[in-house]
C-alpha cells in the first residue's frame, strides 16, 4: 500500500537520492522495488510502485516530486489558459516505462498486482496549489469562483487517470486503485457536486476490464457513503472510522479496506498486536475486509513489526480468501 517497502533496508539500498520520478523511470529498478515488500512480508497483493502525479509528469506538464516535500508544480494552474496545456495521455509513448515494469511484474509475481492511478481532485490539488497544501484554499476558490475551469481541469484529469488505468490493465495488472488522498479536506456537498461526477466517470470508464476496483482516501470518514457510489468494488477506509460503522455508510455490497493506524505500528508488539486484532474483531469475519493500513507505510517502521502484523493477520484474520 503506496510505497509499502519504503521503510525496508533493501528499499534505501537501491533507492538512490532525488526524485521518486527519476526511479520510476527505470523499469529494473521499479520493480525490484515493487517485489521487495511481498518479498519480505509474503503479502497477498503487490502495489506498483510509481507514483500518482505520473502522467502529469509525462505529459509535460512540468511536476516533480521533492523529497521530503512532495510534488512540486513549476507553473501552477490559476486559468482556463493553463488548463489547456494538459494534453490526453499516450500510455505507450508517454508511460511506456511504467507499462515496461507492470510486465516484468506480471511475469515474476505469484500474487496479483494492484495498479492505481491520482484521482482527478487530488491531482487537481496539486496542479492548483502547487505543492501540498494544509488548507487547500487555492483548489476550493477555483472551484466555487470558476466551475467552467474547474470541472475542464477535472475532466482532463479524468481523461488522464483513465488511459492510465486501462493501460496498466491491459498489461496484466490485476487490480485498480484510485487514490483521492485528499478528499478528506471537502464536504460532502462539495464532494459530490464538484469530484464525484469525474471520480464516477473514471470508475465507469474501467468497468469493462473486469478487474476489481478500489477507491481511497484519507480522512473521508463523512465521504465514504459518496465514495461508494462512484462506483468501485472496494471502499478504503482510513484509521479514524471504525470498519463496524464504515460498513453502515458505504452500499452492502463494497468490501473494505483498512483500517489500521501506520503510527500505532512504531509502538512495541504487544500495543500492536493488540490493535491488529481490534480490527480484526471489528470486521466481525465479514469475508468483503481486505486487511490493510489506514494509509502507507512511513519511512521510519520497523519491518519486523509489519512482519509479525502480516503473520498474525494470515493465522487468524482469514475468511473466505486473502486478507492481508
Amino acid at each position: 500500500m503506496r510505497q509499502a517497502g519504503r521503510s525496508l533496508p533493501e528499499y534505501l539500498a537501491v533507492r538512490g537520492d532525488g526524485s521518486i520520478l527519476d526511479a520510476i523511470a527505470n523499469p529494473d529498478l521499479s520493480t525490484e522495488i515493487t517485489l521487495q515488500p511481498v518479498r519480505r512480508y509474503g503479502v497477498d497483493a503487490a502495489i506498483l510502485f510509481s507514483d500518482i502525479v505520473v502522467p502529469l509528469h509525462c505529459i509535460g506538464f512540468g511536476v516533480d516530486v521533492v523529497p521530503g516535500v512532495g510534488p512540486v508544480i513549476e507553473q501552477p494552474i490559476s486559468s482556463a489558459a493553463d488548463v489547456a496545456r494538459i494534453r490526453p495521455l499516450e500510455p505507450e509513448v508517454d508511460t511506456a516505462h511504467v507499462l515496461q515494469t507492470v510486465r516484468n511484474l506480471v511475469a515474476e509475481l505469484s500474487v496479483p498486482l494492484i495498479g492505481f492511478a491520482g484521482a482527478p481532485f487530488t491531482v487537481a490539488s496539486y496542479a492548483i496549489e502547487g505543492a501540498p497544501s494544509r488548507t487547500y484554499s487555492k483548489t476550493k476558490s477555483m472551484m466555487h469562483a470558476e466551475p467552467i475551469v474547474w470541472f475542464d481541469l477535472l475532466d482532463r484529469l479524468a481523461d488522464l487517470a483513465i488511459a492510465s488505468l486501462r493501460s496498466q490493465v491491459e498489461a496484466g495488472a490485476q487490480a485498480v486503485q484510485l487514490f483521492d488522498s485528499w478528499a478528506g479536506a471537502l464536504s460532502e456537498a462539495d464532494y459530490r457536486r464538484f469530484v464525484l461526477p469525474a471520480s464516477t466517470r473514471v470508475f465507469d470508464a474501467v468497468a469493462d476490464l473486469g478487474v476489481p476496483r478500489i477507491h481511497f482516501g484519507v480522512g473521508t470518514g463523512e465521504l465514504l457513503t459518496a465514495m461508494g457510489d462512484a462506483g468501485p468494488e472496494v471502499v478504503g477506509v482510513d484509521w479514524r472510522v471504525p470498519l463496524s460503522e464504515a460498513r453502515r455508510r458505504v452500499p452492502k455490497a463494497l468490501a473494505l479496506q483498512g483500517n489500521l493506524d501506520p503510527a500505532v505500528c512504531r509502538a512495541p508488539w504487544e500495543v500492536v498486536e493488540r490493535e491488529t486484532r481490534r480490527v480484526l474483531a471489528d470486521n466481525d469475519g465479514h469475508p468483503g475486509h481486505i486487511f490493510n493500513l489506514g494509509h502507507g507505510v512511513t519511512p521510519d517502521l520497523d519491518p519486523a513489526i509489519l512482519e509479525q502484523v502480516v503473520e498474525l493477520v494470515h493465522r487468524e484474520g482469514r475468511t473466505d480468501g486473502p486478507t492481508a
